[in-house]
């Protein structure tokens, strides 16, 4: 129990919305603002502006067009030794070792936070080159192959959200510029169920990418190599795209339970993008 000197150094408005996102769990991960305000009892009027502060800081996020909020993956920027102990690390890190035992490159596995892309889990290839790459990196989803894997889900609609702005950053010439480009570059990679970029975002790198998806078949992640080259022929991509779809694949069976399923490729088409 805490004693009044300790009480002094408390901060009403913080504990408030720490007490609030502890309410969000496994077994109650969506919350409406008036579920919140019962199970806290405090004013709705309250509640409603801790969410929007918190929604506003990335740490709880609207579930579509509902009433309800679930947890935002901002909350692991409080520390990514956390995220060590996820379900989603811990079956994904294993994963990507072997992928990158299988392929000799770079392995690694990110999410989304709003607009970025995350790196959760990294395996060094053989190449010094990536080694600068560090658990919880981000880089623009716009402008990433990682990214378009992890937007995949949203609609037009939902991307006019996130990108209000007339015209994306461009990193490179490759950069999709329009939220147009960047869908029909999202709806391509959903299509092959991979996606490849070949000094899209940084030169002289090539990036080879597979999408994670839970129970509900949502994208929750994505699984990626990194090759040291600007360009990648037939024959490296014919052996490389199927080895990061198995490792995604793999991941998706332990993470949602659902039947592998089997897909016969050609990634020939892809290979300028």
């Amino acid at each position: 129990m805490s004693t009044a000197a300790e009480d002094r150094y408390t901060v009403p408005a913080l504990q408030r919305g720490l007490d609030l996102l502890g309410q969000f769990s496994r077994h109650t991960p969506e919350l409406t603002g008036a579920d919140l305000a019962r199970q806290l009892d405090l004013p709705r009027a309250s509640v409603f502006r801790i969410l929007h502060t918190l929604e506003k800081a990335g740490f709880v996020e609207r579930v579509g067009d509902s009433n309800s909020y679930k947890l935002s993956i901002g909350v692991l920027r409080l520390g990514f030794e956390y995220m060590a102990s996820m379900e989603l690390t811990e079956h994904g890190r294993p994963i990507i070792d072997a992928l990158r035992d299988a392929t000799s490159y770079s392995a690694h596995l990110v999410v989304r936070d709003r607009r970025e892309v995350v790196f959760v889990v990294k395996a060094t290839g053989r190449s010094a080159l990536f080694h600068s790459i560090q658990v919880g990196a981000r880089l623009p989803a716009h402008a990433t192959v990682l990214g378009r894997q992890l937007l995949a889900d949203l609609d037009m609609r939902a991307l006019s959200e996130l990108y209000p702005e007339t015209a994306l950053p461009a990193h490179t010439p490759k950069t999709p510029t329009t939220l147009a480009q960047l869908k029909a570059l999202i709806d391509i990679d959903r299509a092959n169920g991979f996606g490849v970029s070949q000094g899209g975002f940084e030169t002289g790198i090539s990036t080879i990418a597979a999408p994670v998806l839970n129970d509900a078949k949502e994208v929750v992640a994505a699984v990626s190599i990194t090759v040291p080259a600007q360009h990648l022929d037939a024959s490296q991509t014919d052996v490389l795209v199927p080895q990061v779809m198995a490792a995604a694949a793999q991941l998706t069976l332990r993470m949602s339970h659902l039947p592998q399923r089997s897909h016969r490729l050609s990634t020939s088409s892809v290979l300028n993008k």
